[in-house]
């Protein structure tokens, strides 16, 4: 498989050598779970992060090896040190190692295996995800679901078709606390409710200037970029700073935004705004990177708004919001600060407040439950394709320099032709996402 995993490999041929597979996969797919029925997982991306520490989609895989009647059955990555490493993570939570692969099509082709975790750069996130759905997988993805609106509503639309479970890394959904708080929002607690703030801060270094370097030999690069058109390899690209160019990122909004975005919507109620504006720039460092570190978003829905403000490369202050949601309505304001919310009326005084644990457990747990059919997902792919839209919106307002209009009921940008273009994305000739 090495020296194949070197040749550009089209998405035809991707599906055109599985299909034998493929096909005893979905005729092999269990129309039901039972309580005690094992769950077979696979985990694909199992990058390191900048310290060395488990990436990710380690600590996804140790956390569902970790979960009742589960078992990582593989963990898949591109950089075989990170498959190495993945395999002794796991092993350290499940009697069984994981098998270790660089090739998804490895898996996608096992029918033995029940579901998905994807947490790959984003623009392998819908792509992957779809391939997954067909092959008779349920799946559970990172944020953002997709690198752009035109992939999430294809892999909605590939749930629905291939009727799978398919639930989104917002975990802040299946958090007590968020819960919670957002039925104290239902309840009127704080009244009619007409904005939602959010914010998001770090103190990220400089990327600096990527340099053009012979590609690693424990890197499959082609494979890396998949469904993106090919670019050569640099040195300051993989395995985080993708984040920060358009061909592969999807900024700090889709990185981070999309979390507090999420819960900001949910509590509203709201789904498709009439217009969302953004500006900021590159303003702490002069290196590579494409992407804001200073960002003032606002999604407004007619009656309602939510605002975002980030700033990536300078940390949270005494000077800033100590919380990281706050709920605005006629009767007073609430807030949410990790695993804690507060209620205070107009005069400032609390009147209200809850606290609990949160993590990604119980998330991952609610995906196993749904699969064997004794819970609703609660980041259901639609709802995650709601607030990422939300996101690229914003970039896409970000790239152009203006306020970018959608037409809520077709779901569509609104008389603006160069914003319509960004909707989607150009492929690898062959990879194009179909359903």
């Amino acid at each position: 498989m090495r020296s194949e995993n070197r040749r550009e490999v089209s998405r035809r041929q991707f599906l055109r050598r599985g299909s034998a597979t493929a096909l005893i996969a979905m005729a092999g797919v269990r129309p039901a779970y039972g309580a005690n029925d094992k769950i077979v997982v696979a985990a694909i991306g199992t990058s390191r992060d900048e310290r060395g520490a488990d990436g990710r989609g380690t600590h996804l895989a140790r956390c569902l090896a970790g979960c009742p009647n589960t078992e990582v059955a593989y963990v898949c990555d591109v950089d075989k040190r990170n498959v190495e490493k993945a395999i002794e993570s796991v092993s350290q939570v499940q009697k069984q190692p994981p098998q270790g692969v660089t090739d998804l099509r490895r898996i996608l082709d096992d029918p033995a295996v029940d579901a998905i975790c994807i947490a790959t750069p984003d623009h392998w996130h819908a792509p992957a995800a779809i391939l997954a759905c067909q092959a008779g997988k349920h799946v559970y993805v990172e944020k953002p679901c997709s690198h752009n609106a035109r992939e999430a509503e294809l892999l909605v639309a590939a749930a629905r078709k291939y009727d799978r479970r398919v639930q989104h890394g917002t975990q802040r959904r299946t958090w007590p606390v968020t819960v919670e708080a957002v039925q104290k929002l239902r309840s009127g607690a704080i009244g009619k409710l007409y904005q939602a703030r959010c914010w998001y801060f770090s103190s990220r270094p400089s990327i600096g200037r990527g340099q053009a370097t012979p590609i690693p030999d424990w890197l499959d690069w082609p494979l890396w970029q998949g469904p993106a058109p090919d670019r050569p390899y640099r040195d300051n690209i993989v395995h985080y700073h993708w984040h920060w160019f358009w061909h592969w990122g999807t900024a700090e909004l889709g990185n981070n935004g999309v979390h507090t975005i999420d819960v900001c919507r949910w509590g509203l109620g709201v789904d498709f705004p009439k217009k969302v504006t953004c500006a900021g720039g590159r303003y702490r460092y002069e290196d590579d990177q494409e992407t804001p570190d200073t960002t003032f978003c606002t999604m407004d829905f007619g009656d309602k708004t939510i605002t975002w403000e980030a700033r990536s490369c300078w940390g949270r202050t005494a000077l800033d919001p100590q919380y990281d949601c706050a709920f605005y309505g006629d009767q007073g304001i609430l807030t949410i600060a990790g695993g804690s919310y507060a209620i205070y009326d107009l005069k400032d005084k609390q009147i209200g407040q809850g606290s609990s644990s949160g993590g990604d457990v119980t998330h991952l747990q609610n995906f196993l439950d749904a699969i064997r059919g004794s819970a609703p997902l609660n980041a259901e792919i639609e709802e995650g394709y709601k607030s990422v839209l939300l996101c690229h919106l914003g970039n896409i307002s970000y790239r152009l320099g203006r306020t970018v209009r959608l037409d809520p009921a077709t779901r569509r940008i609104a008389g603006d032709k160069k914003a319509a273009g960004l909707w989607a994305r150009e492929y690898r000739p062959g990879w194009e996402p179909q359903v």
